[in-house]
């Protein structure tokens, strides 16, 4: 062990000392000895403990927690204290512009336990509100852990998908390119991937040609006659095929499916085609928008004749679930508003934070009369376009909503979500959720599971109990778009779809920008077989009115 490494014991356990709110004192020792141990000239395990306690400026305490380091690879005290941290707390400690007293006042004030949670409370505005933080921090902060993520193998859709369309619209522009087009999971907008992926008929070295360009740094270049491997920025991995022109349908379609699809499809060989239509339609089938090549139940859409019902982008005609300065949003009610109103959209929903959420803002019985007065002025200023006055209600650990019935029912709607006491089985969880589902005033069960996607798993829930009881107490189910969640999961669109849930595609917009979070809760959606017909906020503000109406009258 070098020294290097055991100052690095010594600073971890100073760290963590402070993190937890331990003695002062101590805290300095770790790391004064720390500074010292690492500019040692003599190597430490080299000595005997003799000589070890012979060095000046070192305590007696230090002599023996350097020979117990050196023995065993470790220090109790440090075991100790990461037995008492979790795991993304102790991650936090990495992200630089965060000491221990910061990392410790996310901790415990947000409730904030991963790097993961950290951005997204970032990104909703959240640090600013802490003692001792300001923009600035929450700026850095933000930069540390896009860093940190850019140097990891998994990466979030939505971070690929602009480099991954540089990739493509430089290659298309190029001599060295007949065809190009992005496959593989990317191409079915698959919400985790490891690599971006493209098929090129190619009549040059397309490597070699990135290589020149700006913005794009190759490295690890591999090839051969059918795909070039490398990776861009020392980080994203790609995957380029190639093929010749006559071949480039057929590859597309090979590349862009999984096995499963494949299989069921009972397509064993391809031959050339001009068109990925025209490869389908040979096989017997209707053609399969790339988002459903899953080999899950794209087969069942095709029998029931639904595949051209898919939702699209221009479908939605309202943006449900947003925030604003009342409670952590960035910009005002006026401004999301006129935003939302800009984009083309007929009606907003403004779902700011209840009271329950005090890291967030939340509201006041006093703030929701100023907000609602705030909306009915906006509302005759900007007629026909309406802003519907809602919540996001926080879900109590015993599973009932913030705010009593006569609050709850001054909303058009409610949003119900859980935010805190997130440690739960799955039997609690279910049941605490359904308890709130069966609350007459719940019109969206906001992000069922709370996940944040490479970074929380969520709670689990029993998705079917779940889906049931929505079904049952006429409860639309939200698919949160925030790239982050996704959530609930495209895999179970098709279970809500069967029991006749309704899906709301939610941005959670905190800031302005945040309404266009909007494509990738579509991307997800068309992914799960999504239809218009079932998705809430593709209905008319006229249709919506009406069920949010209907809905209150049997509250």
């Amino acid at each position: 062990m070098t020294n290097k490494e055991i100052a690095g014991i010594f600073k971890l356990t100073g760290k963590l000392t402070e993190l937890h709110d331990g003695n002062e004192f101590k805290v300095k020792s770790y790391m004064a000895n720390s500074f010292k141990i690492e500019r040692l000239p003599q190597p430490l395990e080299s000595m005997s403990p003799a000589e070890i306690e012979k060095i000046d400026g070192i305590g007696k305490g230090t002599h023996a927690k350097i020979n117990e380091i050196i023995a065993s690879g470790t220090l109790k005290d440090l075991d100790e204290l990461i037995s008492e941290t979790p795991v993304g707390v102790l991650e936090m400690l990495s992200v630089k512009g965060l000491g221990p007293k910061k990392v410790r006042t996310i901790w415990k004030e947000l409730e904030v336990e991963s790097v993961g949670e950290l951005l997204y409370a970032c990104n909703e505005n959240r640090l600013v509100t802490l003692k001792g933080f300001g923009e600035k921090t929450q700026d850095e902060v933000i930069k540390s852990i896009e860093f940190i993520q850019a140097n990891s193998s998994k990466f979030l859709y939505a971070k690929l998908e602009p480099i991954a369309l540089q990739l493509f619209e430089t290659i298309e522009k190029s001599d060295v390119a007949e065809q190009v087009s992005l496959t593989g999971g990317i191409r079915r907008r698959c919400s985790e991937l490891e690599k971006i992926e493209l098929v090129v008929a190619a009549r040059g070295d397309i490597s070699s040609f990135l290589k020149n360009q700006k913005g794009f740094e190759v490295s690890e270049r591999k090839e051969d006659e059918e795909k070039i491997t490398f990776r861009i920025n020392n980080s994203v991995a790609v995957e380029i095929f190639l093929c010749k022109k006559e071949d480039f349908y057929s590859t597309l379609f090979k590349t862009t499916a999984t096995p499963e699809h494949l299989s069921f499809l009972g397509i064993t060989e391809i031959s050339a085609a001009s068109s990925e239509e025209e490869i389908y339609k040979n096989a017997g089938w209707n053609f399969i928008i790339p988002e459903l090549r899953e080999g899950k139940f794209e087969k069942k859409l095709n029998e029931q004749n639904m595949l051209n019902d898919i939702v699209q982008l221009s479908d939605l005609r309202g943006i449900l679930h947003n925030h604003t300065t009342y409670s952590d949003g960035v910009h005002t009610l006026e401004q999301m508003a006129n935003y939302c109103k800009e984009l083309g959209y007929e009606y907003l929903g403004i779902s700011d934070h209840s009271q329950y959420a005090v890291y967030a803002k939340g509201l006041k019985p006093e703030q929701i009369i100023e907000q609602h007065k705030e909306i009915d002025e906006l509302n005759e200023k900007l007629k026909p376009f309406k802003i519907f006055k809602s919540i996001e209600a926080d879900i109590l650990p015993d599973g009932s909503l913030d705010y009593n019935d006569e609050i709850l029912s001054s909303f058009d709607f409610v949003v119900a979500s859980i935010h805190s006491a997130m440690k739960m089985d799955e039997e609690k969880a279910t049941a605490r959720l359904i308890r709130a589902i069966e609350n007459p005033h719940t019109t969206i069960l906001g992000h069922p599971t709370g996940r944040l996607l490479l970074s929380r798993p969520g709670y689990p829930i029993d998705h079917k109990k779940i889906i049931d009881a929505c079904a049952g107490n006429n409860v639309v189910i939200e698919l949160n778009a925030n790239p982050n969640r996704l959530d609930i999961d495209w895999t179970w669109i098709p279970y809500c779809m069967e029991k006749g849930v309704m899906i709301s595609i939610n941005p959670d917009a905190h800031k302005m920008e945040g309404y266009y979070d909007m494509h990738y809760g579509t991307l997800a959606a068309r992914k799960g077989g999504l239809t218009k017909q079932m998705t809430f906020n593709a209905l008319s503000l006229e249709e919506i009115e009406k069920w949010f109406l209907k809905k209150k009258n049997k509250s």
